[in-house]
């Protein structure tokens, strides 16, 4: 990361990171990365983009487009740190037709204020040595915090689908499958509730939930993205490398060790998820080396086993050097949708969910993440994740169809990922 002007640890006072996102309530929007257990929080940004319902809005009317964000944004003479998200829906839509929620699609924002969690403490950073009177609102506003108003669900938040539809949508994708048009489909299904209050107020428990190493949480007016992913999507390391964890087959954790350990071995040795994952691999290398020097295209990590706390994920690691011309928001923005959460073919992967799933996706699958301005980053997927426009609040969970798979496995699966979520979101239902 940049090394900024300023740099001045915040209040003693111990606080939570919910709590910290609390006292920057005040500005019209905040963006928080746990970026593997390194915090950092943007706020109140000197220029930011949003596009929602095909509408782009810059903050300054020296960008006429991305592109000019993007390149402002690799200015080293005025460095910043670029933050924000961009949903499945703003991704898919630029290589195909497909339907898009009402809410943000995509948001970014250049950030010369930052916080930063180090050393048990938490930082206040600026790339501008003028700054005082900033470092000085934030004190006072930690002095002075408002607790986020609490969560509130009108009734439980449940699946959209019931077993049977689900069942209808799994046999479409194996017809598909047979019939040649793909060889896997991510399929994915939504689970919904009306709600009050802020996902804010409900953060800490999330996070503390799940440990997830690529958690995150953003807020843009009435629009909030609260997640607990752990995965990797892409990390812009220096000297032009990329690294990306594709995640694809998942058993469930048990608290019995015996359970649990035979768990993690089926996984491990499944051929239909080492097949499974293997698609995937293929489908990112080849998303990679269109912008990869020839033959830097690597996979040194090929069904590795990762624990996490409610499930175990199979997880592989492809790594590329970038070619020197090659700027790396131009591959973010061309290789989003992954394609962990598509499928293979990928354009007609999307073309296929958008058919069958019957509502669009908002920012899930999409990916939350920065960019320095040398162009080093890192970018998340955006998996197990809450997000809240208005009263609207949804959660999504699926997984990979193949040939191979069995629909009640498949169903299950949906289940073992997210209901702890659901689990925890539903203790904020409005008591009857």
């Amino acid at each position: 990361m940049n090394s900024p002007t300023f740099k001045q640890v915040l209040s003693q006072q111990a606080f939570s990171t919910q709590e910290l996102l609390e006292c920057l309530q005040s500005f019209d929007h905040v963006v928080f990365l746990n970026n593997n257990h390194q915090p950092i929080i943007g706020f109140s940004a000197q220029h930011s983009v949003l596009i929602q319902q095909n509408q782009t809005h810059f903050s300054s009317t020296k960008f006429k487009s991305l592109n000019d964000f993007f390149n402002a944004s690799l200015n080293t003479q005025e460095p910043c740190l670029t933050m924000g998200f961009v949903s499945y829906d703003y991704a898919v839509n630029q290589q195909v037709q497909a339907q898009t929620k009402p809410q943000p699609s995509l948001f970014l924002g250049q950030f010369q204020h930052y916080l930063s969690f180090e050393n048990d403490a938490w930082y206040f950073n600026s790339f501008d040595t003028q700054v005082l009177n900033t470092f000085q609102e934030i004190e006072q506003l930690i002095q002075n915090k408002v607790s986020a108003k609490k969560l509130e669900l009108q009734a439980p938040c449940q699946s959209r689908w019931n077993k049977t539809q689900y069942t209808n949508a799994f046999q479409k994708v194996q017809d598909y499958i047979i019939a040649g048009d793909c060889y896997q489909i991510n399929l994915t299904q939504e689970f919904t509730a009306q709600a009050k209050g802020t996902l804010l107020s409900t953060a800490d428990a999330f996070w503390t939930l799940t440990n997830a190493p690529y958690a995150g949480y953003l807020r843009i007016n009435e629009f909030e993205l609260l997640s607990c992913s752990p995965e990797l999507f892409i990390d812009f390391e220096a000297n032009k490398k990329i690294i990306t964890k594709p995640i694809k087959g998942t058993m469930p954790r048990y608290s019995d060790p015996i359970l649990d350990e035979q768990s993690k071995n089926t996984l491990k040795h499944s051929k239909k998820d080492q097949a499974e994952n293997v698609m995937i691999v293929d489908l990112l290398r080849n998303d990679l080396s269109v912008y990869a020097e020839v033959g830097s295209v690597k996979t040194p990590k090929l069904f590795n086993i990762e624990s996490f706390n409610q499930v175990h994920h199979m997880v592989s690691e492809i790594e590329a050097t970038l070619k020197e011309d090659i700027q790396p928001f131009d591959v973010l923005m061309s290789a989003l949708p992954g394609g962990s959460i598509t499928g293979a073919p990928k354009i007609r992967a999307m073309q296929i969910i958008n058919e069958l799933e019957q509502g669009a996706r908002g920012a899930y699958c999409g990916s939350m993440g920065y960019f320095n301005s040398d162009g080093t980053g890192s970018w998340n997927i955006l998996i197990r994740s809450i997000q809240k426009f208005q009263n609207e609040l949804s959660v999504w969970a699926g997984g990979g169809i193949t040939i191979a798979s069995d629909c009640d496995a498949e169903y299950q699966e949906c289940f073992d990922k997210v209901s702890a979520l659901l689990d925890l979101l539903n203790t904020w239902q409005k008591p009857k």
